[in-house]
């Protein structure tokens, strides 16, 4: 693939696990108490109140941050705590204020609150920001309640108590393109030629256990992020297989790419439909999405029976969008495909569909 670049984004390590779900509670910071206090120094008898307000208690905020790929921080530490606000001393001093505390979490990941199923924000760009536990507001001093006919008041108010949540972490990875079939179809191969990903490959049957990132780079800075995410079987709908549960990674790409398996003992057209009714039963909005057909591992058929098995897959399945025979393990007609991709993509840009509730970056 001449004047293609490729780097990898997230790839498994050793025996880390890539956790893309998580539970924590937050709670936010008390508001400091008012004070009651008076005036006292000496040739003023009566210096009257001067009791100063609490501080406000921390709140909780989430940041999105790219270096940051999989929830597994969140299974040794679930539990965040901002500082209570100081309460109020006399001669008007106001209490110090909380520190709000900012927990980082992976792009990409949506927020709900556990006790109401509420949707709280989706943190899908870098640096950007959600409140999800306030701070407790301050409580106010005596010289607050001073008046004409008050002049010595001996009332304060406490500050409010902070928000406490159960919040539960589920983390959607952000890619343009994902890569969909059967286990052993190929797709963590095809992503470790066209980038720097290595999720394990061998020459056995099995399906990826773990979804996984590459990043395709092209001259002048132009890229796509591909997903790789395990492989569906039949029934996975209904909890079969490993594949459905990660189906929610490809929910926010553009462009699926269905591989299937073209050797001698493949069943394409069979494994294809399997697929698609898995998909459909999942998300009728996903199966919906533009999907392109990547018939690999055509090195294993002798050439001249190639474009004859393309053509009947093609026709029997009446497929009407574009199709691209490869073998990823060869890297034969793989840069046509990602270029392909690449301009398909630039085509039709990202749409922002975060949810309402989010803030922007700070």
């Amino acid at each position: 693939m001449p004047g293609l670049f490729v780097r990898s984004r997230l790839v498994p390590v050793g025996s880390m696990k890539f956790i893309d779900e998580a539970e924590i509670e937050v709670r936010a910071g008390d508001g400091g108490n008012g004070c009651i206090s008076f005036r006292r120094e000496k040739y003023i008898p009566m210096g009257g109140p001067d009791g100063g307000d609490g501080g406000d208690g921390g709140s909780v905020l989430l940041e999105g941050d790219g270096s940051i790929n999989t929830l597994i921080d969140f299974r040794h530490q679930r539990k965040f705590i901002a500082d209570r606000g100081e309460n109020g001393r006399g001669n008007n001093c106001r209490g110090k204020s909380g520190q709000n505390l900012i927990v980082k979490v992976p792009v990409g990941t949506i927020v709900h609150e556990v006790e109401t199923g509420e949707l709280l924000g989706d943190l899908v760009r870098e640096g950007q920001r959600l409140v999800v536990a306030r701070g407790g507001f301050h409580g106010l001093g005596n010289t607050r309640f001073k008046s004409s006919t008050n002049r010595a008041p001996r009332q304060s108010k406490p500050g409010t108590p902070g928000e406490k949540r159960l919040l539960r972490l589920e983390l959607k990875l952000l890619a343009d393109v994902g890569l969909l079939g059967m286990p052993n179809a190929g797709k963590s191969t095809l992503i470790t030629v066209v980038s720097s990903a290595r999720p394990k490959v061998a020459d056995y049957p099995f399906t990826t256990l773990h979804p996984s990132l590459g990043v395709v780079e092209f001259p002048s800075h132009r890229s796509f992020v591909m997903a790789d995410v395990p492989g569906l079987i039949k029934g996975a709908a209904q909890g079969a297989g490993l594949g459905i549960q990660f189906l929610r990674h490809l929910s926010r790409t553009r462009l699926l790419l269905h591989l299937v398996d073209m050797g001698p003992l493949g069943h394409p057209v069979d494994d294809v439909r399997t697929i698609f009714e898995e998909l459909r039963a999942f998300s009728s909005k996903l199966a919906a999405r533009e999907r392109w057909l990547v018939l690999n591992k055509i090195d294993l058929l002798p050439p001249e029976e190639r474009n004859v098995r393309v053509r009947a897959v093609v026709e029997e399945l009446d497929w009407q969008g574009p199709v691209y025979p490869i073998s990823a393990l060869n890297r034969v007609g793989t840069g046509e495909l990602v270029y392909a991709v690449m301009n398909y993509l630039e085509q039709h840009p990202l749409v922002d569909t975060a949810p309402a509730g989010t803030a922007p970056a700070d």
